[in-house]
């Protein structure tokens, strides 16, 4: 194994001497208006561990590490660093403590080099006195130590998202990192750049550094921690080994409830053709390509699963396909019937169901009432449209039967749904679009964010509007999610279809290699000469 002298370097300090604790959070409250993100959190981290940080968006684990990064000040609490107790102002305060953090959205400059973006910031000399050599060597010596390759000479722009992660991890190296924090980190990254990425980090707890990994994903606390912290609503529920402890238990945790990890899905049965798109180009919200000749079809009661890395291209084909965004070349047909370019309200009229991403902002009116939200779609027309006039007396019957029958939580009908939790929100979401038995459903990302008990229940009702005849899109970036529930899976990379392949026999490694940017017959072409 490398020490951390030979990776680093001759001229890096040596190491903090051990200490059972390489961090103690005590007490820590951290309050936003309206919100208390961390409500007295007590966190123990060991020296040489990898601690994962378990618990669903909004449980305040990023809040938590942004406080021992310095971005945030607790407003009570102490942090003590090897049992000292010690003020963190600033993220140049936390690197002094050789604390590093690399985000879930990458802090890169895309114009620069590798080199330019790990030395920004620090004194290494300007001008002509600048040591390229020297620094390009240095961080040779970390990428070769723990198997992060990467050109420091590529701009950041040239690099894929998983080399990209690579070099936000060489850079708090370079500034001699003790310890690591890991926020979402593989949200971004392939089947196989995950496991390169787990590989890297247990090389670099062997070599004694300390990470803590944040993730909302319970296979991924199985496979590389060695203790885990689950948070709930901004408090710490309990600290277990790893080695210890289940699925279902850090489950149970995260909810406060059991959770049963079974999902029921029928036998096939694929009706007629539904969705047609054929050569389908678009452009983003900068003016440039994003959809580039896209062709599939969809099949009444099956499921299509897009699997892709973020950005490229998933976003802006849900908003082609819902009347969001004008192609700007291309044909949707819709069981033979062009709606290329239509308003979104035609295409909703015509049966097309969409979840959006953005649950909050683009799914529902915060400030409007659940019964309100439910009625967005249909106002205009019976029985919800009494002349110039929305009978509400109808409308709240139907959220009444809605709110039963998707199990939205609220006090009543009249609650705003900017009040509701994620999970709720996304119910109200769901129980409006799918209320009307659509006959296609777009569904982008529906379970991001949602814990886990209300991450099954979305996923059993994907799968019953399958079973009563519709045609599914589903748009996810959890892969585990795609080749779950999908009947085939379609993959894209630099908005280009990759390959279309059934998921029953779905190979993780084959849609990871698709992902990168692999077509299938070249994927294919690889595994046979390997053969």
């Amino acid at each position: 194994m490398v020490s951390s002298s030979s990776a680093h370097g001759t001229e890096m300090k040596t190491r903090t001497p051990a200490a059972e604790y390489a961090i103690e959070l005590r007490g820590i409250v951290k309050r936003f208006p309206g919100v208390v993100a961390n409500d007295g959190v007590n966190l123990k981290i060991r020296r040489g561990e990898i601690h994962c940080l378990l618990g669903e968006n909004g449980a305040g684990k990023t809040t938590l590490m942004r406080i021992l990064y310095g971005l945030y000040q607790p407003d009570e609490g102490e942090i003590l660093l090897n049992g000292v107790p010690t003020k963190i102002h600033s993220p140049r305060d936390a690197l002094t403590h050789r604390i590093g953090m690399v985000h879930q959205h990458f802090r890169l400059v895309p114009t620069l080099t590798v080199e330019e973006n790990v030395i920004l910031g620090l004194d290494e000399g300007t001008g002509p006195f600048l040591n390229l050599r020297k620094v390009r060597a240095k961080i040779q010596k970390i990428a070769d130590a723990y198997g992060l390759p990467v050109d420091s000479q590529a701009k950041v722009w040239q690099l894929s998202v998983g080399q990209q992660q690579r070099v936000e991890i060489i850079k708090a190296l370079y500034r001699d990192a003790d310890i690591l924090i890991m926020d979402e980190p593989t949200s971004v990254l392939t089947p196989q750049e995950v496991e390169q990425l787990f590989s890297t980090l247990r090389t670099l707890v062997n070599d004694g550094l300390t990470i803590i990994f944040i993730t909302h994903k319970l296979d991924e606390v199985m496979e590389v921690s060695d203790r885990v912290t689950v948070l709930r609503k901004g408090r710490v529920v309990d600290t277990h080994p790893t080695a210890e402890t289940d699925k279902a238990t850090l489950a149970r945790l995260m909810v406060g409830r059991e959770v049963v990890f079974r999902l029921e899905k029928n036998p096939l049965h694929r009706g007629e053709r539904l969705l047609e798109v054929t050569d389908l180009h678009a452009l983003n919200d900068r003016g440039l390509p994003a959809l580039r000749g896209v062709s599939f079809d969809l099949y009444e009661g099956e499921i299509l699963g897009v699997a892709g890395v973020s950005g490229n291209g998933q976003k802006e084909l849900a908003e082609v396909l819902t009347g969001l965004r004008r192609a700007t070349r291309g044909r949707i047909t819709l069981a033979g019937k062009d709606f290329t370019n239509r308003s979104a309200r035609e295409i909703a009229d015509m049966g097309v169901a969409h979840v959006p991403t953005e649950r909050k902002m683009m799914g529902t009116v915060p400030n409007m009432s659940i019964k309100e939200n439910l009625i967005l779609k249909t106002y205009r027309k019976p029985p919800f449209s009494r002349g110039l006039f929305v009978d509400y007396h109808r409308a709240k019957e139907n959220a009444k039967r809605l709110m039963q029958e998707y199990q939205i939580l609220a006090p009543s009908e009249e609650t705003a749904v900017k009040l509701l939790s994620g999970g709720n929100i996304q119910r109200v979401v769901l129980a409006r679009e799918l209320s009307g038995d659509p006959r296609l459903i777009i569904a982008a990302h529906p379970t991001y964010g949602l814990d886990v008990g209300a991450t099954e229940q979305v996923r059993q009702i994907l799968l019953e509007q399958r079973d009563r005849g519709a045609g599914v899109l589903l748009i996810s970036e959890d892969l585990e999610e795609v080749m779950t529930l999908s009947d085939r899976i379609m993959v894209m990379f630099s908005g280009e279809v990759m390959g279309i392949v059934d998921a029953e026999g779905a190979k993780m490694e084959e849609i990871g290699l698709m992902m990168a940017g692999e077509k299938r017959e070249e994927v294919k072409s690889a595994s046979t000469e390997v053969a």
